[in-house]
């Protein structure tokens, strides 16, 4: 009788906890500028699809659609380096992979981990605006894509939450 309370109560507390933490992290939110970054990031993998790498310096330049204001692309691969990044050139070609946010959550491993388990979604952390060095709130929608090459890629932009 004892195990199967025991068990029972296992189940219920598994799936309680499975679907919650499976609805936070999938939860989008729906203000018109998190549609623009879904749409950008949506449009920027594609193009990334298709032209690799060279589709790169396109997304760098300030003033675009890819880079506007605090708006910016962001490129990883599934190692954690970093492909490209206009608002901080300094991070091209660094490991990332164990970088952590001011509260010291890994983003970049939550990136990677949202693309391989989901194929994309919203991931929020704590982040400098540009030119700051005291952290804000942030999110990214980042996703998977598959260069050229065959090499995986994580795309993403995010925006500050105020």
């Amino acid at each position: 009788m004892k195990i199967k309370r025991f068990v029972a109560f296992f189940i219920v507390f598994g799936l309680a906890w499975l679907l919650s933490s499976a609805a936070f992290s999938a939860e989008a939110p729906r203000s018109k500028e998190a549609k623009q970054i879904v749409a950008l990031v949506d449009k920027a993998a594609a193009l990334v699809e298709s032209k690799g790498k060279s589709a790169f310096p396109e997304f760098k330049k300030k003033g675009s659609e890819w880079y506007k204001g605090e708006t910016y692309l962001f490129i990883n691969n599934m190692k954690g380096i970093n492909l490209m990044h206009p608002a901080s050139p300094e991070l091209e070609g660094k490991d990332l992979i164990d970088l952590k946010d001011a509260n010291g959550k890994a983003l970049v491993r939550e990136f990677i981990e949202t693309a391989k388990s989901r194929g994309k979604g919203w991931v929020e952390y704590m982040w400098p605006k540009p030119g700051e060095k005291k952290a804000s709130k942030k999110i990214s929608y980042v996703r998977g894509a598959k260069m050229p090459d065959g090499e995986t890629v994580v795309v993403g932009a995010g925006l500050y939450v105020k």
